[in-house]
């Protein structure tokens, strides 16, 4: 029923499911642009350097629509969820402060440097800036999951007149699933940021453009979904370890689990429909004593069924039991494709091995949909309580209308469409225009008038169109080589 509890949780839900891919997006490209800022600064190769240039402009635009899109959430705590706020304010609104005076302020003092100092600082200040923007984005992530983490598992508090308040602010922080969602938001990112640097060099390659910043892509993505991938899945196996122990109830809701039979392991479900009124799953596919083994590392190990809970305070099964699902098995591919990137190096095929390349396009936004798949699988398992065992979401909604609830969630709808599909659609133009000696802006070569910009979106360039010469792989506008053109070693 669409009332308004079910509305704002809608809202909620389609508001942080755009959010979410631009704090990725940014946590993966800063740490990337690290990484290629002192590639150039160690061997001075001219291709870490157009990278570096190609990659600030998606990154400049993304960083942007982050930020307004962060914004939203904030409010939507007052507007929807004053209940909530009410209730936990008193531990989430320092949390949430520590990340504006810490992080955001990090990020915000050292992003235009970032952006607009190639050529005003010294490399080592700007390489220095470049560090403390992607710290930034990992710090802001660690204030963040300590809110949700806390919501999930609750540490370090008291209740006082009905409302949660810290006691041990170290016990808030470090709650029990907190380092566990902290690793696998970070590493989710990375990985999600590899796949669409892999896709952007598979697109070009297959299109005929063959270059030394295309290949230097391609091969660094592929290297990072080798390790980071199955770290990824050591790291998910953990995390469901823990939430076995603090979240039962979700993770038999994500297996379709219903009731353990005695003296026997608990299957592995692989596909079914979970039937919350039949309480059974239906059209099972089932692996024996593989959830057993998975969940307690045992062969005949049980843990808790649904029907060990009271059926108010089962979450959705169907929902989680996919979208998991989903995740796990996105994660799969990931490792198989830098398996298969491996092999294909090994054979000297890595840059034309046209299936491969096809498969890289296609896992392109790949780790955005695990991403969201996962944060599914964490709010909606975590239901029916909006603090895990303290405050049921039922009793965190503000009391709005259906109707006032039901016309702001299709202005969000339209307005994010409208808004965030253009700068999404920009951003793929930007990547349509490849890395080549056309990356590097004249401000940071040395040709032309130095700008001043005045805005962080003018790091992105007026003109989309690359130099063609420097689509057919042939040198073009600007230095072909560290000694053509004025670097930051001369100054």
């Amino acid at each position: 029923m669409l009332d308004a509890l079910m509305l704002s949780r809608i809202q909620f839900g389609f508001t942080i499911g755009f959010h979410i891919i631009f704090p990725a997006v940014t946590i993966g490209l800063a740490s990337y642009l690290v990484v290629l800022e002192a590639c150039w600064l160690k061997t001075q190769r001219q291709v870490y350097r157009e990278l570096y240039h190609f990659w600030l402009r998606i990154f400049a635009v993304n960083f942007g629509m982050g930020v307004v899109s962060g914004l939203v959430m904030a409010y939507q705590f007052g507007t929807n969820w004053s209940r909530f706020s009410d209730f936990a304010g008193g531990i989430t609104g320092p949390l949430l402060a520590y990340e504006v005076l810490t992080a955001f302020f990090l990020e915000a003092g050292f992003l235009g440097v970032m952006l607009f100092g190639w050529r005003k600082v010294g490399p080592g200040l700007h390489f220095f800036s470049t560090f403390m923007v992607a710290a930034g984005t990992l710090m802001s992530a660690t204030w963040i999951l300590a809110s949700n983490s806390w919501m999930q598992t609750p540490a370090g508090y008291a209740i006082i007149d009905h409302q949660a308040v810290p006691i041990d602010w170290l016990a808030v922080i470090f709650n029990p699933s907190f380092p566990y969602r902290l690793v696998h938001m970070s590493l989710a990112a990375f990985l999600a940021t590899a796949l669409i640097v892999g896709a952007c060099a598979a697109w070009h390659l297959l299109r005929g453009t063959d270059n030394p910043c295309v290949r230097k892509m391609l091969s660094m993505a592929m290297w990072m979904l080798l390790i980071v991938a199955p770290i990824q899945a050591f790291v998910g196996d953990l995390h469901g370890l823990n939430t076995l122990e603090h979240q039962p109830a979700k993770i038999a809701a994500i297996e379709g689990h219903w009731e353990n039979t005695p003296g026997e392991g608990v299957p592995l479900t692989l596909f079914g429909w979970p039937d919350m009124e039949a309480e059974k799953t239906r059209f099972a596919v089932e692996v024996p004593h593989l959830g057993s083994l998975i969940l307690t590392h045992s062969w005949k190990g049980q843990f808790p069924g649904l029907k060990s809970f009271p059926p108010q305070d089962r979450p959705y099964s169907p929902m989680v039991f996919w979208s998991f699902r989903i995740m796990v098995g996105l994660g799969l591919l990931m490792i198989a494709l830098g398996l298969w990137g491996t092999w294909a190096r090994w054979r000297g095929r890595l840059f034309d091995a046209k299936m491969l390349l096809r498969a890289a396009c296609w896992m392109g936004p790949a780790g955005l949909v695990a991403l969201i798949a996962g944060w599914i699988t964490t709010e909606v398992g975590r239901q029916p309580w909006i603090v895990y065992g303290l405050l049921r979401t039922a009793e965190a909604v503000t009391p709005n209308t259906t109707a006032e609830v039901a016309v702001t969630l299709l202005l969000f709808v339209i307005v994010y469409f409208v808004v965030f599909g253009a700068g999404i659609v920009y951003m793929l133009h930007l990547m349509q225009a490849g890395p080549g000696p056309h990356s590097i802006p004249p401000s940071a070569s040395g040709d032309g008038e130095e700008r001043r910009p005045a805005r962080p979106l003018s790091a992105a360039p007026d003109n989309l169109a690359p130099d063609n010469a420097a689509l057919d792989g042939r040198p073009g506008p600007g230095p072909a080589d560290p000694t053509s053109g004025p670097d930051m070693r001369t100054r």
